[in-house]
């Protein structure tokens, strides 16, 4: 978990992240159309498998992304040792750090945003920061086996232009029990086919993980764009 590692990416897109401060970040050739900082998960760091490839698609289609840790998760890089995330004060408290630090060395549009919890909280702060777009990458709309306790209660109110990437069959919010959630009109839902919490399909869907990730990068990078 230690090491910064390729995603496995063809081409130019399996250049190596640049570790800085802590952090990672992924820069395009030319000049960045847009940045976005993603935030990981709550059991995977920011150099996991996910975490990497959706860093490389968007670095490829123009847009910079750096990546940061939580403490529970900075922790655990050093020890080895598996811990709960932090309680939500405390990565909300995070989030604005690394958005203001952020926010002072990049120009032009900056979004947040992240796969699952790391989304979440960045939309808990979105219309707060003042961040020019939001992007979740399988947003957990409820806790597994739990849709009848949604955490959606902020997200009917949701200011900021927002772009939730899911999968259809995911196990945190599936199109179906979506559908049932209001949410704010500045939302676009993406619904990735047969796709799980990480994006994966069924085989039979006749997608694979990587067709989905490429169209979740492009949906992404046309989303910043606009």
């Amino acid at each position: 978990m230690g090491k910064w590692q390729s995603a496995g990416i063809d081409g130019d897109q399996c250049a190596q992240p640049e570790a800085r401060d802590g952090w990672l970040w992924n820069r395009p050739a030319a000049a960045a159309r847009a940045t976005l900082i993603l935030a990981h998960g709550a059991g995977a760091p920011m150099d996991s498998e996910f975490m990497m490839q959706m860093a490389q698609l968007l670095a490829a289609r123009g847009v910079a992304v750096v990546r940061f840790e939580f403490d529970h998760m900075a922790a655990r890089r050093l020890d080895g040792k598996k811990r709960p995330p932090n309680p939500q004060a405390k990565l909300l408290e995070k989030w604005r750090g690394v958005y203001a630090r952020v926010r002072q060395q990049v120009a032009g549009p900056l979004a947040i945003g992240g796969k699952s919890m790391g989304g979440r909280m960045a939309s808990v702060l979105a219309d707060e920061l003042g961040a020019d777009a939001l992007v979740c990458l399988g947003y957990p709309f409820h806790a597994v086996g739990k849709p009848d306790k949604p955490r959606v209660a902020h997200l009917a109110e949701l200011r900021t232009p927002t772009l939730i990437v899911q999968g259809e069959r995911d196990a945190l919010g599936d199109r179906q029990t979506v559908a049932g959630y209001q949410l704010s009109k500045a939302i676009t839902l993406h619904w990735l086919a047969s796709g799980d919490h990480d994006l994966k399909p069924l085989k039979r869907s006749g997608f694979s993980h990587a067709q989905h990730m490429q169209a979740a990068a492009d949906v992404v990078a046309g989303f910043l764009a606009g």
